[in-house]
């Protein structure tokens, strides 16, 4: 009979090991066999039913099931689905997970790419740790906005991230919008910006907003007094992602703001190797579709109402 037929043992060793928190070298030890032994038993005490692993996730299991549904649906490497909360205005569950998420991902020596907006300055302001990384560096990858208030500026939000890390950062000093397509590409040629920009397309994190239908949009709203909002067909565009407006299939499109705009290229996006997508709300489910089909983001972090819509429409 071999070892791993002795159920005796088998028992003895799953009791060990799940039953007293033993560590497998200990028991391996004390049995008088290799730690791969040992966790051959393990594996075989599973396989003949002796050890049976429950996952008690009666609260989390509905979250659960929208968060796989949606990484399936749009090949999506991450879904954190939060509970949609009862005042239309607060985004403070979702801002949470995000920064807890971030704070997953991110390591020392790392960049990390944040745009803007009402979602992210939400996710500064509640992000809070206990682990520091010194030798990391936030890096706007937008633009200032117009006369909206300056908390919701990129070059404010990376520098609460980077107080509460006590992480490195840089400022981007530029707006959104240039007044034309040749002061922009001069603005983008200037050594200071084309500088951050360069590092901002190195990042190895992106945390960006995506923002709903020109009606809904904050910054159409900053530069609603610019002639540039008037050239805007907005049946075509779905929303925006770094202040760049994108269709249905989260495309470019071709309009007099996107070329004016001081941002990240939305096509250079996609080479970072984590991109993290923060948004919720039913006037960005189509842009948030968008992002999705467009292949923008990696991971998505949203509310449950936002997510049975995407799963639905």
């Amino acid at each position: 009979m071999s070892y791993l037929d002795d159920r005796r043992l088998l028992v003895k060793i799953a009791n060990m090991y799940y039953e007293e928190g033993v560590k497998q070298s200990e028991i391996a030890k004390k049995i008088g066999v290799s730690r791969s032994l040992i966790s051959k038993y393990l594996t075989r005490a599973r396989k003949e039913g002796i050890v049976e692993i429950i996952i008690h996730d009666n609260d989390l299991r509905s979250f659960t099931t929208i968060e796989r549904k949606l990484e399936k649906k749009y090949g999506l490497r991450e879904v954190v689905c939060v509970e949609s909360p009862d005042s239309k205005n607060s985004k403070s569950p979702l801002a949470a997970k995000a920064s807890e998420y971030l704070l997953r991902m991110i390591r020392n020596h790392q960049v990390i790419g944040v745009t803007s907006g009402t979602t992210l300055n939400e996710v500064a302001n509640t992000m809070s740790s206990t682990q520091f990384f010194p030798d990391t560096c936030f890096v706007p990858l937008v633009g200032g906005m117009g006369d909206e208030k300056v908390d919701i500026h990129s070059n404010s939000i990376i520098a609460k991230l980077a107080e509460k890390l006590q992480a490195k950062y840089h400022f981007l000093h530029a707006p959104v919008l240039m007044d034309s397509e040749e002061a922009r590409d001069i603005m983008m040629n200037q050594v200071s910006i084309r500088k951050i920009f360069e590092l901002g397309m190195k990042a190895d994190i992106a945390l960006v907003g995506i923002g709903g239908s020109p009606e809904h949009s904050t910054m159409v709203k900053s530069y609603k007094d610019y002639s540039i909002v008037d050239d805007l067909n907005e049946e075509e565009i779905a929303g925006d992602i770094c202040y760049n407006f994108i269709n249905d299939e989260g495309k470019l499109i071709e309009n007099e703001w996107n070329k004016k705009t001081i941002s990240a290229d939305i096509n250079k996006l996609k080479e970072i190797p984590l991109v993290i997508a923060v948004a919720a709300g039913e006037e960005k489910v189509r842009a948030i579709k968008a992002a999705l089909r467009g292949e923008l983001v990696h991971v998505l972090i949203t509310d449950e109402v936002t997510a049975k819509r995407l799963l639905n429409d």
